[in-house]
C-alpha cells in the first residue's frame, strides 16, 4: 500500500501530494488521527484529504485508514522471505507462516471489492437461472478448482471442475450464454487455460479469472480477480498462491451463499449435516 502511494505521488495534484507525503512520513499516526488534524498537518482542506483517499482507489477516509492500519500492523512482515538451504526447521516454519499471513493481509488491503462483487453477482445469477458453473485449473490450480466445486455444489449449484486441458476445451465448447466459468491460474500464462477461456467467452459464457495482474489470462476474462504475490512460481511448487486462491474461493462462496439466502439454503445444509452423521463414529 505504501509502495503504491509512493509510486502514485507524481500523478497527483500538488495538494494531494502533500497528503500522500504525510502518509509516508508516519502511516500509523495518519491512520489514527482525525481528518481535522490531518488536513492541518498537510496544509490542505478536509475535502482534499478525502479526495486523496479516493484517488488511491478507496471509498473514503475511513476505508483508507482501515486498510492503512492493516498494512502497517506490527509483527507481520510485508516482504516475501525465501527459504534458504541452510534454514533450520524453526526458520522454515516462521518463513512459511509469515509469507502466508503477509499475503493474506496484503490481499485484504489491496483487493478490489468491486471485482469480487461483480463475480459474486455473476455466479449468483447463474445459480438462479439453473445454468452451469464450471471451474478450470491445472496442476496446483486444478486442486483449487476441485475445492471450489466442492464448496459450490453444497450450495445446490450445478457445478463441475476440470483439470485436464482436453476436457476443459470440450466443456468450454458446450457452454452457452448464462453459463459461468471460473479459470484459476498462478502464472496466468498456461496455454490450455487461455484456450478454454477464449472458447467459453466466444460461446457467450461469463468468464471469471483468478490470476496475477498483467498476465495474458488477466485480460482474457470478463471479470479479473487479482491474486498478486511475490512467490516465484518458476522456482518452487506454489504454496502461498494456492492458499491465496483458496481464500478467494471461500470469499466468493460466502458471498454467493448470502445472495442465495438462508430461507432456501439453511434447511438443505441442515439435512446434509444430519445425513452425514451416520458416516462418523460417535
Amino acid at each position: 500500500m505504501l509502495e503504491r502511494i509512493k509510486a502514485s505521488l507524481v500523478s497527483l495534484a500538488p495538494a494531494e501530494q502533500r497528503v500522500g507525503r504525510l502518509v509516508l512520513e508516519d502511516p500509523r499516526a495518519f491512520a489514527s488521527l482525525p481528518v481535522s488534524v490531518l488536513s492541518e498537518r498537510a496544509h490542505v482542506s478536509k475535502p482534499t484529504v478525502v479526495r486523496f483517499c479516493r484517488s488511491m482507489g478507496y471509498d473514503g477516509l475511513s476505508d483508507f485508514k482501515l486498510k492503512l492500519a492493516g498494512s502497517v500492523s506490527e509483527g507481520v512482515p510485508f516482504i516475501h522471505r525465501s527459504v534458504d538451504t541452510d534454514d533450520k526447521t524453526g526458520d522454515v516454519m516462521v518463513k512459511v507462516i509469515d509469507n502466508t499471513v503477509a499475503a493474506f493481509l496484503k490481499y485484504r488491503n489491496d483487493a478490489s471489492t468491486t471485482a469480487i462483487e461483480k463475480a459474486a453477482e455473476a455466479l449468483a445469477a447463474t445459480y438462479q437461472t439453473g445454468k452451469r458453473i464450471e471451474f478450470f485449473g491445472v496442476g496446483n490450480s486444478g486442486i483449487v478448482a476441485q475445492d471450489a466445486q466442492h464448496k459450490f455444489f453444497r450450495l445446490g449449484v450445478n457445478t463441475i471442475a476440470y483439470s485436464d486441458g482436453h476436457m476443459q476445451v470440450m466443456s468450454a465448447s458446450l457452454l452457452q450464454p448464462g453459463d459461468c466459468v471460473v479459470v484459476i491460474s498462478n502464472s496466468g500464462r498456461t496455454r490450455d487455460l487461455m484456450d478454454a477461456c477464449d472458447i467459453a467467452r466466444k460461446h457467450g459464457a461469463t468468464t471469471i479469472v483468478i490470476t496475477a495482474s498483467g498476465s495474458p489470462l488477466a485480460a482474457a476474462g470478463h471479470i479479473h480477480l487479482a491474486a498478486d504475490h511475490p512467490e516465484g512460481y518458476d522456482r518452487y511448487s506454489p504454496m502461498v498462491s494456492r492458499l491465496l486462491h483458496l481464500m478467494i474461493i471461500d470469499i466468493l462462496a460466502t458471498c454467493v451463499a448470502l445472495r442465495i439466502g438462508g430461507g432456501r439454503l439453511q434447511p438443505m445444509l441442515r439435512e446434509m449435516k444430519v445425513n452425514l452423521r451416520a458416516k462418523r463414529y460417535t
